[in-house]
């Protein structure tokens, strides 16, 4: 049986991605374009491009074209005292976090529990976006008991880490307690932050960190795009030291 055109176009495309033909961050031609090129129908070429971008291969951005992918996969170390900077400093990644949204609220049940309060006691919940090389690679939303760190939302927009903010309220040092990691769909608007597919699949990763006493100090989710990064769990001896400038 013939193979069909979208499948044909697929696969020459691939082809030109994988021997560099198409350089990753190209823009590719436009939809009337491809269909002259491959002489092929809108149909084709559309089923195509979306079967490529579910690959992770392709990513299109409403308004501005279809680009070839050009995130880095980033091998993400989990362990006690996992670090979003220092993960990605140690393969050459270039690290950085925007600040989507922020406010106080009344802790819901499961981030009371997690973070062992009381229903509806104020914490800080926090929405960021980080990147590798400039390319969104997670969204991730935190919640802190206000108590503890009134100046959180205000320290990470200036910039700030999470384990400086830690640090400057007198936790020196802190552990993760625990992580939950399942996969999904995305939502509409998580894939259009994380810039991918609909239909391309997302890890969404639960933690909770406490202090070296124990006390929950942080609890998160965050969404990941599960082409660009895999994990890795090392799980180090308690007493290993930890470098100074490791950090989230």
């Amino acid at each position: 049986m013939a193979r069909e055109t979208w499948q044909s176009i697929r696969d020459r495309l691939a082809a030109d991605i994988l021997s560099g033909v198409l350089a990753p961050g190209a823009q590719l031609p436009t939809e009337p374009e491809l269909c002259a090129q491959f002489g092929a129908g809108r149909h084709s070429v559309r089923r195509a491009i979306s079967a490529l971008a579910v690959e992770g291969k392709l990513r299109v951005e409403q308004g501005r074209g279809t680009f070839v992918e050009s995130a880095p996969l980033i091998n993400y170390q989990i362990g006690r005292r996992t670090r979003f900077r220092q993960n990605l400093l140690s393969q050459g990644v270039t690290p950085a976090g925007e600040q989507v949204t922020d406010d106080v609220i009344a802790a819901p049940r499961r981030v009371a529990e997690a973070l062992e309060l009381t229903e509806n006691t104020p914490v800080h919940r926090l929405m960021r976006r980080g990147l590798a090389d400039g390319v969104p690679i997670s969204l991730g939303v935190a919640w802190h008991p206000f108590d503890l760190f009134p100046d959180m939302a205000e320290q990470r927009r200036a910039g700030r880490s999470v384990t400086d903010i830690y640090r400057a309220h007198g936790i020196t040092d802190y552990l993760r307690k625990s992580t939950t990691i399942y996969a999904r769909r995305p939502t509409a608007e998580e894939a259009r932050l994380l810039k991918q597919h609909p239909d391309q699949p997302v890890l969404v990763v639960t933690k909770t960190d406490v202090d070296l006493a124990g006390r929950p100090i942080g609890y998160s989710q965050a969404i990941w795009s599960a082409d660009r990064v895999q994990f890795s769990f090392d799980l180090p001896d308690e007493a290993e030291p930890r470098s100074p400038d490791q950090d989230d």
